[in-house]
């Protein structure tokens, strides 16, 4: 395949789908375009912690067969949540081949899963790309102050981590690369509250008023994340607060740098004001 297998998840093609566009545009510029799935399923959406619930693995699993049988050993996610679940998901049929044999027993119709796919995340890949990013980059994002937000699911738990759980840098080194100056995070990788936000929204926004209050503090212009979630938290609890501060997707802010025109239509906070007042765009 000329590009990299691409699972979006049920997130990316509703609520965030403002990131699939920008990333989607971000990686045919870069010519390695992200071709969707023939078929897949929602991953679960939370990673089950009961050692002996297997039925809550089967969703994973039954999606990277579905990469199997593409005939492709690489599968590139989005959405943190759901990279988080497929990797977790395939490390445990991996250390626990019982489990494996029951599940592919489970699924009589479709052929057994050989945990042969490897999960990846958007930011693992452009990690290995930088130097053809700042090959693309014609809009230096040189006036805007940014500080990165990385959430729980990109770095815990260690085996699922796509970098150092305690100090990770992978966003700042992209975010650099635009040419942005990049503000120290040091609330960076804490919770923003989760599925609190369903029936205890006062526990998400505590969280929000620190992370955000923090960042205003430290003179950010946006906020940059990758998971729909915290998006969705950062930016919605805002209206308890007396902030209004963009939080955007980092493949939004290098669509920008390499002039790309993306949508930027689901925010609640319009960053398209933030940009002009930067000369970013006219």
């Amino acid at each position: 395949m000329e590009g990299y297998l691409y699972y979006p998840g049920c997130t990316l093609k509703t609520k965030a789908s403002d990131y699939e566009e920008s990333a989607m545009a971000v990686m045919e510029a870069l010519g390695k375009p992200l071709v969707e799935m023939d078929d897949w399923y929602c991953c679960g959406a939370v990673q089950s912690l009961t050692t002996d619930d297997l039925m809550h693995q089967l969703a994973p699993i039954r999606t990277m067969c579905c990469a199997q049988e593409q005939g492709e050993k690489e599968l590139v996610t989005l959405c943190d949540m759901c990279y988080n679940v497929l990797k977790q998901a395939n490390e445990r049929v991996r250390e626990n081949p019982d489990d494996l044999e029951t599940m592919n027993e489970f699924q009589d119709e479709d052929p057994d899963y050989l945990a042969e796919v490897e999960i990846y995340h958007l930011f693992q890949i452009l990690q290995d790309m930088k130097d053809d990013i700042r090959k693309k980059i014609v809009n230096p994002l040189s006036s805007l102050r940014v500080t990165p937000y990385y959430g729980c699911m990109l770095l815990r738990p260690e085996k699922a981590a796509i970098d150092d759980t305690e100090d990770p840098s992978v966003m700042e080194e992209l975010l650099e690369l635009t040419g942005a100056e990049v503000i120290d995070n040091p609330k960076r990788t804490e919770c923003c509250g989760s599925y609190h936000t369903v029936n205890r929204s006062d526990i998400v926004e505590k969280r929000v008023k620190e992370i955000v209050g923090r960042a205003v503090e430290d003179g950010a212009d946006v906020i940059v994340l990758s998971c729909p979630l915290c998006q969705f938290n950062l930016e919605y609890h805002q209206k308890t607060t007396e902030f209004e501060v963009p939080v955007l997707y980092l493949t939004e802010l290098l669509a920008l740098a390499f002039g790309i025109s993306v949508g930027m239509k689901k925010h609640k906070i319009d960053p398209i004001k933030k940009f002009k007042e930067k000369d970013i765009l006219e």
